[in-house]
């Protein structure tokens, strides 16, 4: 790249760094957030299936904690006096969610990290997420939700009637949420290229690089009339071809090409 080129790469990457400075505080934080969301993944999905499902479920049993211990900081105490002993009973059943805010931060961690645990095995094993796998995540964290509320003295029959009951809800909800949305689902053929997008504040472009089939063992290979093919702007295009330029391991594949 000529004298003039380069000049023209600092004076775009400058203004461009300019517009990035002025954009929404919170607007670059989900920026980074999903470039550090997607590194994370990236990283999990090649590791070993009992670390993989380790993560997920410690991750899935902090969120469900802190959902039930806000949940239970915001619930009413039971009422104990004037309560009439047929209700009392079945009062008494629901204990476990209406309980204080360990209690039910101790339920929603064991619900939300057996769920996220069997549902990480079950796409692992199977290669999907489907209704079965829901189903059986489901069934498996009714199962813990019965052991850490009712303890192992709690009757067998009540677990997997409560666990019947996690399955059949969320298998309802499994088809309503196929029916009523369309999940996004990422390309893993455009995994770097998403990267490196998001590095440079030009993520909304992700759309032009999947419409001209610019996968990522391309970006080697761009070129600046690929990027105007592309109905990428001048702007943009020098940045990207400066990334790639800087970038050692895309310039090597570059060089042998």
């Amino acid at each position: 790249m000529g004298k003039d080129g380069g000049d023209k790469v600092q004076e775009t990457m400058a203004v461009m760094s300019l517009m990035k400075d002025q954009q929404n505080p919170i607007q670059q934080f989900q920026i980074k957030f999903k470039e550090v969301e997607t590194g994370f993944k990236s990283w999990l999905s090649k590791q070993k299936l009992p670390v993989e499902a380790a993560v997920v479920t410690a991750m899935g049993g902090v969120q469900g904690a802190f959902i039930g211990g806000l949940m239970g900081t915001l619930s009413p105490e039971m009422p104990q006096a004037g309560v009439d002993p047929q209700a009392m009973a079945s009062l008494k059943q629901t204990q476990a969610l209406v309980g204080g805010p360990l209690v039910q931060a101790r339920n929603f961690a064991a619900i939300t990290g057996v769920n996220a645990g069997i549902a990480c095995v079950m796409k692992r094993i199977r290669g999907k997420e489907d209704l079965e796998s829901a189903v059986v995540a489901a069934f498996g964290s009714g199962v813990a939700y019965s052991l850490v509320s009712a303890g192992l003295q709690g009757q067998p029959m009540n677990a997997i009637t409560t666990a019947a009951g996690f399955a059949l809800f969320q298998g309802v909800f499994f088809k309503l949420g196929q029916r009523f949305s369309k999940p996004s689902v990422e390309d893993p053929f455009y995994t770097r290229g998403r990267s490196m997008l998001l590095k440079l504040g030009l993520e909304k472009y992700e759309k032009n690089f999947k419409k001209g089939l610019l996968a990522d063992p391309t970006l080697p290979l761009l070129t600046d009339s690929a990027l105007k093919d592309a109905s990428i702007p001048p702007g943009p295009r020098l940045l990207i071809l400066d990334h790639i330029q800087r970038d050692p391991e895309l310039k090597g594949k570059r060089g042998r090409g």
